[in-house]
């Protein structure tokens, strides 16, 4: 066998989203089919590429060079095929992002500036992704990072094209002295009494799935707030006036706690969103590259996000007490 471009699209997105279930997902695969496909390629290059850790698939050091060599072969691929589309300088060395409320965008746009140091980003902070989309779709923006859940794919035309950053469960924020505080993971439905924050219509299913959500748990909130400003949301919260649906990135001040809920019964899956006829396919790469890069390192700076791994994934004891060997959340 010899390496083919589906091959090196492959180890990029296992790499890209940290596992090889997702990896598969994204591609159309199943998630056998991916594994037989890594430990084929691995075998052609004769190393290992990837590790598993307690976050997922990771790179080994000889992957992270085979990875960044298979980067530029898919970029040149990418515009060799995209010759026939005559594009202009200035679509190339612009980049119009939009962006929803991420933490991610900080650190991406440091990473940008090092990686295209001829890249002008202007970015525009937007609420719902239904209305980035809107401006995806109108060509009043190139990019954008936004969100869809489970079962609720985003719909869009075929001059937008997505790709996912990451699928994280949704946890719920606390006073500190709420009396489910001591536990590790609060049922959904123990929450049936508290007043809940809930930030308004994002145009692709919130808050529809949380209400939902909320029914199978056996309630409907008694008292809801519409709100989702961050900062004043967690103040209020320190005081006691509600509980909220938030990222696991979240980082908590002081008086409020971040927990996973029981079951993980909601998830997001966060994506990039560009115009296929604005941008450049080694500007997809690298936005999308650093983005993975940076939600998987404040997720690594969550506190409560890795204690919800280490009990989620943990492998089982053995029946003489030692500890079995699972793979990694994919």
């Amino acid at each position: 066998m010899e390496l083919e471009l589906r091959h090196l699209r492959v180890l990029c997105a296992i790499a890209d989203l940290g596992g090889v279930g997702r990896a598969a997902a994204a591609l159309g695969y199943s998630q056998p089919a991916m594994s037989t496909q890594l430990r084929r390629i691995e075998g052609m290059l004769g190393k290992g590429v990837f590790m598993r850790s307690s976050t997922g698939m990771e790179l080994t050091s000889y992957g992270a060079q085979v990875v960044g060599r298979a980067r530029e072969i898919l970029v040149l691929a990418d515009n060799l095929t995209g010759l026939r589309h005559s594009r202009t300088p200035e679509t190339t060395r612009r980049l119009r992002l939009g962006v929803i409320n991420t933490p991610v965008v900080p650190v991406l746009l440091d990473s940008l500036r090092d990686a295209f140091p001829d890249l002008v980003v202007s970015v525009s902070s937007v609420y719902a992704t239904g209305e980035l989309l809107s401006l995806l779709e109108a060509g009043e923006l190139d990019a954008g990072l936004g969100c869809d859940y489970p079962g609720l794919p985003i719909q869009h035309s075929p001059n937008v094209d997505r790709r996912a950053i990451r699928t994280v469960p949704i946890f719920v924020a606390t006073p500190a002295g709420h009396p489910l505080a001591h536990r590790l993971e609060i049922p959904l439905e123990g929450l049936s009494e508290d007043t809940w924050f809930v930030s308004s219509d994002d145009g692709v299913g919130w808050p529809g799935v949380f209400y939902d959500a909320c029914q199978a748990a056996g309630f409907t909130p008694a008292v809801t707030h519409e709100f989702h400003v961050l900062d004043q949301l967690q103040s209020m919260i320190a005081k006691g006036l509600g509980v909220t649906a938030v990222q696991p990135t979240v980082c908590p001040v002081d008086g409020v706690l971040i927990k996973p809920l029981a079951g993980d019964p909601l998830w997001q899956r966060h994506l990039l969103l560009w115009r296929r006829d604005l941008v450049d396919a080694s500007v997809v790469e690298a936005v999308h590259h650093h983005a993975v890069r940076t939600h998987r390192q404040l997720l690594a700076q969550a506190p409560h996000f890795q204690k919800w791994v280490a009990r989620t994934y943990a492998p089982p004891r053995s029946a003489d007490g030692t500890r079995k060997t699972l793979p990694g959340p994919a």
